[in-house]
């Protein structure tokens, strides 16, 4: 379901006023993604939340957990799901100084080069980052706020 956007259709566009980036809090490159989108002016704010963590799990109890492991996935405030390039694409739309290269890359034009750079970031992060199973000691989610 790369790239897949899920929401519930009621006929009208659904604005999104919040989204919940989940991330792997053990991929050093999804942490440092996490800490430059903290400092990042937002035009929707973001709560980023290690992905199959207790919290997401209370959060979105219907959600793959396991699949948020091995695919960026970003939830918006009234039930929308974007996952890998999308997920990507609306990470940079929620921020000020990003939003228009969003536009661009969810284009026919730009979205070669979002694809590109989900795939340039899901292999540096499958050369780098163990692989963990859910209840696996060694990857628990560390505490990031202190």
């Amino acid at each position: 379901m790369t790239g897949q956007v899920t929401a519930p259709f009621d006929g009208r566009r659904t604005p999104v006023g919040r989204l919940t980036v989940l991330y792997d809090a053990q991929c050093s490159l999804c942490v440092h993604v996490r800490h430059w989108l903290m400092k990042q002016r937002q035009l929707v704010p973001l709560d980023l939340v290690p992905a199959a963590s207790e919290e997401a799990r209370r959060r979105f109890p219907g959600l793959d957990h396991t699949g948020t492991l091995s695919e960026i996935t970003v939830i918006g405030d009234r039930g929308q799901i974007y996952r890998g390039t999308s997920a990507w694409i609306v990470c940079l739309w929620a921020l000020a100084e990003h939003r228009p290269k969003a536009h661009w890359l969810a284009t026919a034009a730009g979205l070669p080069f979002a694809r590109a750079s989900v795939l340039a970031a899901a292999k540096y992060r499958s050369v780098t980052a163990a692989p963990c199973e859910p209840g696996d000691e060694a990857c628990q989610v560390p505490d990031l706020e202190g």
